[in-house]
């Protein structure tokens, strides 16, 4: 997603399944990070517990919508949830 400022908009989701408590809560918001081939096959990229960047079954998530001055305050947490290394983007 591109916005007027031509700068990559970030988007969020909320976990409301997993298979793998380890890797994603329930409850939790995680940063979705820009893939349209998993998107194609029903799946979202996120930053999960680990602080890693995984695939996982889009019907895990609920899409939120932060606006920009709430997604900055997220990403600049150092909790690894919600964050990613490319949280840079939309400083």
């Amino acid at each position: 997603m591109i916005n007027k400022c031509n700068k990559v908009s970030t988007r969020f989701a909320v976990c409301v399944d997993t298979d793998d408590p380890d890797l994603l809560t329930a409850g939790m918001g995680y940063q979705v990070l820009p893939d349209d081939n998993a998107e194609k096959s029903d799946y979202l990229r996120v930053i999960d517990n680990e602080g890693e960047s995984y695939l996982h079954p889009a019907r895990y998530f609920v899409l939120v919508d932060f606006p920009h001055p709430i997604q900055k305050v997220i990403l600049r947490t150092n909790v690894p949830v919600m964050r990613s290394v490319a949280s840079e983007l939309i400083a």
